[in-house]
């Protein structure tokens, strides 16, 4: 099932819809999603590692525009929306205990999700909620994203073939750490942060 779903994702990367839906992954990734967008970056860097740099300037933007969404429904859905996003990755009872820290260091916790696979969507969401300066939000949300897809693009594009041979290969045990990685990223979150 992993290979097959393997290979409907590296065709997908190849067809014209691919970068809308890069977009959108990477928009929604950054304000509700749980799923991140390197899932549809990595094999479209594989297919056309010529255009590396075009897919994570894409994703790079599509996030940072899906940032603004968390951003504002923090800000002005709060109650509504933000905070049963917050609940479900455990963290709406700790939102008071650090408002105040978050308005001041909360430019480095945006910059800390942007680029790890910390749930980056429940940062947005606080800044909005916390009203973190938008100003701040916004430069560290572009720095962040950038590194993170950028990198990822370039060591793609720079090591590809190779790469693409090692994922064929260990495909079902990077599949297994990939999931170790996403839950254990929701489990920080809930039980650690």
């Amino acid at each position: 099932m992993i290979r097959r779903l393997y290979n409907w994702t590296m065709s997908l990367a190849a067809t014209r819809h691919a970068r809308a839906g890069l977009a959108t992954i990477s928009f929604m990734e950054s304000s509700f999603f749980p799923i991140p967008p390197d899932v549809l970056l990595i094999p479209m860097v594989l297919a056309d590692r010529a255009n590396w740099w075009k897919n994570a300037l894409l994703c790079t933007i599509a996030s940072v525009l899906g940032a603004l969404l968390g951003y504002a429904i923090g800000m002005f859905l709060y109650e509504a929306i933000g905070a049963p996003i917050l609940a479900f990755y455990g963290k709406a009872e700790d939102f008071t205990r650090i408002a105040d820290w978050y308005n001041t260091y909360g430019g480095w916790g945006v910059l800390f999700a942007a680029v790890t696979p910390f749930p980056y969507k429940v940062l947005t969401i606080f800044s909005g909620a916390t009203g973190l300066n938008l100003l701040t939000f916004i430069i560290v949300s572009i720095i962040g994203r950038a590194l993170r897809f950028f990198l990822v693009a370039f060591l793609l594009y720079q090591f590809g073939e190779p790469i693409r041979a090692f994922i064929e290969k260990y495909l079902g045990i990077l599949f297994a750490i990939f999931l170790v990685l996403l839950f254990g990223g929701f489990y920080a979150l809930r039980y650690v942060f």
